[in-house]
């Protein structure tokens, strides 16, 4: 397998977050068509960036009961995170099924 290029920096959002991504969200996004990778780089380099709490996200949603893990979605896909103080990963993208 080959080693992932760091094609996204950590980075500090506005809300005083620190931005950092899980290597399974990489190597998902990296397998995602075309539109889709430009559509959620976009979404995770520079709109998130820009929010101004997590709750403004479409469909945002705790995941079971720890509290540290959340979901919303982004055109057709979940992306998951993890929220810990101040620290934000994301952790996978996935389509959402279709039903």
């Amino acid at each position: 397998m080959t080693a992932i290029k760091p094609m996204f920096p950590r980075r500090h959002s506005p809300l005083g977050l620190e931005v950092r991504y899980e290597r399974s969200f990489l190597l998902d996004l990296q397998r995602l068509e075309p539109v889709a990778f430009r559509t959620i780089k976009q979404f995770v380099l520079e709109d998130f960036t820009q929010i101004a709490q997590l709750q403004d996200l479409t469909g945002f949603h705790q995941i079971g009961c720890s509290g540290i893990y959340f979901r919303f979605t982004c055109d057709r896909y979940f992306i998951a995170l993890e929220v810990t103080g101040q620290l934000v990963k994301f952790l996978r993208v996935v389509a959402i099924p279709q039903i």
